[in-house]
């Protein structure tokens, strides 16, 4: 199999991966921004999707989607040419649930750009197309409890975030394993249902009222992904509910009941 690279080690995602990896005593090696964040493992590089660095060896890489960025798309390609530059064989890449050069959702768009890449340099590779993830429902709560977007009654089935990261190390673990597998929770819900899990309400916005309601919270490119990622939502590309963590993990996706029992 040979030694395996995991990128995003200090987030959710990346750190879950390479914490069950350790537990089973995978050879691996954590390319991370800042490795005084890392404590535990042996082999750390820091590294960056703008510096990368520590890909020589890696046979396996696991891509974390790089955080939200005026450039993302061109660090991911950037990124790609220096994956292919090392000779790493295979990429498992977290990218995002109906990712088309079209989607509704601004980040998708990213992620299919990143799936071309790879398709274009001839690196095998295995999309994890997640939905949205569950475990962001409560930042999504404002200080009035309240959620607001332009979702519409449009339905979605959050994953959570644990599914994906076992979903990537079974992933990582099977050097023959390539194509897309799409990660839902078990079932659709609306926002307004999703909301009521975290204690919060759901109010419905147009287009407009969302960019007032946000506007100078951040800088433009930011809210055009928060207000299309509800827009995603409401056009019903989110809406269906996939068996791709029970493919990858051999058990059934973590309900929002459970989630939030926790």
């Amino acid at each position: 199999m040979g030694l395996i690279g995991v990128t995003g080690a200090t987030g959710r995602v990346g750190g879950l991966v390479a914490a069950a990896l350790k537990d089973r005593g995978v050879e691996q090696r954590l390319l991370v921004r800042d490795p005084s964040k890392v404590t535990g493992f042996d082999d750390v590089v820091r590294s960056s999707y703008d510096e990368p660095a520590g890909l020589d060896g890696v046979a396996t890489l696991l891509m974390v989607s790089a955080a939200e960025h005026p450039d993302r798309v061109g660090q991911h390609l950037r990124f790609l040419d220096a994956v292919a530059a090392a000779g790493v064989e295979r990429v498992v890449y977290t990218s995002f649930l109906g990712a088309a050069p079209d989607s509704t959702f601004t980040l998708a768009r990213h992620h299919w750009a990143t799936e071309r890449k790879l398709r274009e340099l001839g690196i095998a590779f295995v999309a994890l197309r997640d939905s949205l993830y569950a475990d962001f429902l409560p930042f999504m709560k404002a200080a009035d409890g309240v959620v607001r977007g332009p979702a519409g009654d449009g339905e979605f089935a959050p994953v959570a975030i644990t599914d994906v990261a076992d979903a990537a190390v079974a992933a990582l673990l099977d050097p023959s394993l390539v194509g897309s597998f799409d990660l839902t929770g078990p079932r659709l819900v609306t926002f307004a249902e999703a909301a009521a899990f975290v204690g919060a309400t759901f109010v419905d916005e147009t287009v407009e009222e969302a960019w007032a309601s946000r506007r100078g919270l951040a800088e433009d490119w930011e809210l055009e992904g928060w207000i299309t990622s509800y827009l995603g939502v409401r056009s019903g590309e989110l809406a269906f509910v996939s068996d791709g963590v029970r493919q990858l993990t051999g058990r059934e996706p973590t309900s929002l009941e459970d989630l939030f029992a926790r």
